[in-house]
């Protein structure tokens, strides 16, 4: 087993002590392997009779392929999860690929508990909300400038085409779509033979 699929396999692990629902939602898969491709990334693991995941033979074959790009990834770890999952692709055994799915879908992991044994409760939670913080910062401060960035664009290069100016040309487009289609029409029934 590699560093990498070492690290992903005790991580995973550390997430799923106190996740009891996704433990008994892999057990029913014991012994299958899996295989996680993130290019260049590519990590095999098995799911243990006790629902965790474990190493795997180099000759054991994968009864499921998960494939996620490499640029998805931060998502998982920084809070985009559905987007993230919208960009994984999922081959094989059906009933396992649903299990391993909806597990990765809804692990989460409870960083606050996990301070809280070094740091203390206090310090821990003002750690998660201060990081919390951070992110919501970061966010608004992103949408902004996409924001400005979209209005330079349309309003002072005119290099992007605003709704309002669209919808005439939209409005317009589709009374041209009508009048041929029925223009169309007329031309059909003047090619038609005429009924005796």
């Amino acid at each position: 087993m590699t560093l990498s699929a070492r690290g992903f396999v005790a991580t995973i692990n550390h997430l799923l002590v106190p996740a009891t629902w996704a433990r008994e939602r892999l057990m029913p898969h014991a012994g299958r392997c899996a295989q996680l491709r993130a290019e260049p990334v590519d990590i095999r693991f098995s799911v243990t009779s006790e629902g965790y995941l474990g190493e795997t033979a180099p000759d054991d074959v994968p009864a499921v392929t998960l494939s996620i790009p490499l640029s998805a990834v931060p998502g998982l770890v920084g809070g985009d999860h559905d987007k993230a999952m919208n960009a994984l692709r999922i081959e094989g055994s059906a009933d396992f690929a649903d299990a391993l799915g909806f597990v990765f879908r809804h692990l989460r992991w409870d960083a606050e508990e996990d301070l809280s044994r070094i740091f203390g409760d206090i310090v821990a939670h003002r750690l998660v909300a201060g990081a919390q913080s951070v992110r919501q910062v970061q966010q608004r401060a992103l949408n902004g400038l996409t924001e400005n960035v979209a209005e330079y664009l349309s309003q002072e290069q005119q290099f992007l085409a605003t709704r309002n100016t669209l919808e005439p040309h939209a409005e317009a487009l589709q009374a041209l779509r009508d009048d041929v289609a029925r223009l169309e029409k007329r031309i059909e029934r003047l090619a038609r033979p005429p009924r005796r």
